[in-house]
């Protein structure tokens, strides 16, 4: 679907109105995580019927009225509650907020790993540096520290990764892994989720991750506690240096929501890289990423957008959800053409199939 961005046909009241929502933006935000997190949305849904009064949830949570007095008047400008005869009834969104995984995933990554930070995204801005990571710790990229970031942060932060692959691995998976596919190499394949996926849908296939050292050693654990320590294997490496060559000789090179984490500079080495890996093989890349103008809904583009602004001031300050054309232009340049495209796999994900030009 393609959205509409080169119009402005709002009229100046709901144009100002606007301006409203996001210069109160955080504040609210914290108030639908507090309506959340402390179990009013619950409470409410669950006398859904006849609905509930200010004073009985105070009393059924042990709060103050005031303060569930305050996060509920914020509930009713978020549209996620209503109020008749006194008494509160939770809304569409509302229930999104409470019950719906995806958004479940997206609020908890922008509180945990991104809130604190962001507060610093006009210096990232100014100096291509993630400079709101410093809320967590003196590293030059996130990936570099994610093994040892706080628990919880690195919970959500994982679980906003999966999230949208666990959705797109089983539409791919044939397509990926047939045809002979022996051996596969998982670049920034993190934990080894995609790794052991692999290993369970095809008893012949070996996998190898390349990634940096701690999350090999946690790829590790799993793939043994999993069974699978014969046949996945690791490459401990910093992707950024461009003079560590992949290894040779793979059927599938496999980039899964990788590409986005690197400048355009970078991806071109990597691409070119992995090619060089390719070389006389007959072999494949797949590349499966989110591309913002190939997303069927409004709230899909909005998500990459901000989640862009992650990558800017938390992340390694160069890189984003890329525009599709972007990444088909990095893909000629290394000397590659796509074989075969799939857009709307999954939650919103794009797949390249790519080969080495005149291989």
């Amino acid at each position: 679907m393609k959205q509409n961005y080169d119009s402005d046909e709002k009229t100046a009241l709901q144009a100002k109105y606007d301006a409203q929502k996001i210069a109160f933006g955080p504040i609210m935000f914290q108030a639908a995580k507090a309506l959340r997190d402390l179990g009013i949305l619950e409470l409410i849904k669950s006398r859904r019927k006849e609905g509930i009064t200010m004073d009985e949830i105070a009393s059924q949570l042990n709060l103050s009225v005031y303060g569930v007095k305050v996060l509920l008047e914020a509930g009713l400008s978020l549209e996620m509650v209503r109020v008749e005869d006194d008494k509160y009834i939770l809304t569409k969104t509302g229930w999104y907020i409470l019950s719906d995984e995806l958004t479940r995933v997206n609020m908890d990554f922008v509180h945990d790993v991104n809130y604190l930070g962001m507060f610093s995204l006009t210096e990232s801005i100014k100096t291509g540096k993630p400079t709101g990571l410093k809320v967590f710790g003196e590293w030059e990229t996130i990936y570099e520290g994610l093994s040892q970031l706080p628990e919880h942060v690195q919970k959500s932060w994982f679980a906003f990764d999966h999230f949208y692959s666990d959705y797109a691995f089983p539409e791919i998976l044939p397509k990926v892994l047939g045809n002979g596919v022996k051996r596969v190499l998982d670049v920034g394949g993190n934990t080894g989720k995609f790794a052991m996926i692999c290993c369970r849908f095809n008893p012949d296939i070996n996998v190898t991750i390349l990634d940096h050292p701690g999350q090999l050693e946690k790829a590790y654990v799993n793939a043994r506690a999993a069974g699978f320590a014969d046949r996945i294997s690791g490459v401990a490496i910093n992707l950024l240096d461009h003079s560590k060559p992949f290894p040779k000789g793979p059927d599938v090179i496999w980039m899964s929501q990788f590409l986005d984490c690197f400048s355009q500079e970078d991806i071109l080495q990597l691409l070119l890289r992995a090619k060089a890996s390719l070389e006389g093989t007959g072999g494949s890349l797949y590349i499966m990423e989110t591309y913002w103008d190939r997303q069927k809904f409004e709230a899909s583009t909005y998500s990459l957008h901000a989640t862009s602004l992650y990558f800017t001031n938390m992340a390694n300050g160069c890189s984003q959800m890329y525009h599709s054309e972007d990444m088909l232009k990095l893909i000629e340049r290394a000397g590659l053409y796509v074989a075969e495209e799939i857009d709307d796999i999954g939650v919103s994900h794009t797949l390249f199939k790519c080969k080495v030009k005149n291989n």
